[in-house]
């Protein structure tokens, strides 16, 4: 069974791609079939790959979220039409950075469009109890608050917070 573990969190306004080394960065459109407390469908497209991910309900703990999580990948034509036609709008729209910190891999999610401000780190873990460092540009967790989920910010996008 796949399951998801990860903690959120806000990044620090000065932090900047260019001063990571190794840091590699892709360009994602994503949205969503089907956003529910119960799960979520959703369509993720880059520019050479696609995937339709389901996802089960969310258990947040005070270090983690946890879910089950089902991702396959999809032809990138087809994503784009489902993307265009089928998700609610807008779509999310991002640049997503991946570096290490040590040898723990973070992402960071730099969003655009009527996201655009919104800088989000997160970190999968092995094990809901997982003890990490969190690197100095981290700013605040936001695990708990379901306004950072992605499913939320298609629906309500942080411009009119």
């Amino acid at each position: 069974m796949a399951t998801e573990i990860e903690r959120k969190f806000l990044v620090r306004a000065d932090w900047s791609p260019a001063a990571v080394a190794g840091v590699t960065a892709m360009r994602l459109q994503q949205g969503y079939l089907l956003a529910s407390p119960q799960m979520s469908i959703r369509v993720r497209s880059a520019p050479d790959a696609a995937w339709l991910t389901i996802k089960g309900s969310s258990t947040v703990s005070e270090n983690s979220l946890e879910r089950l999580e089902f991702e396959y990948p999809i032809p990138t034509a087809d994503a784009l039409v489902i993307l265009t036609t089928l998700c609610t709008q807008p779509v999310i729209d991002k640049t997503r950075y991946s570096l290490y910190e040590g040898s723990t891999l973070w992402t960071v999610d730099v969003f655009a469009g009527q996201n655009a401000g919104l800088v989000l780190a997160e970190v999968e873990l092995e094990h809901p109890d997982q003890t990490i460092t969190l690197p100095a540009w981290i700013r605040q967790e936001v695990t708990s608050d379901g306004r950072y989920s992605n499913a939320y910010l298609s629906k309500t996008p942080f411009s009119s917070w």
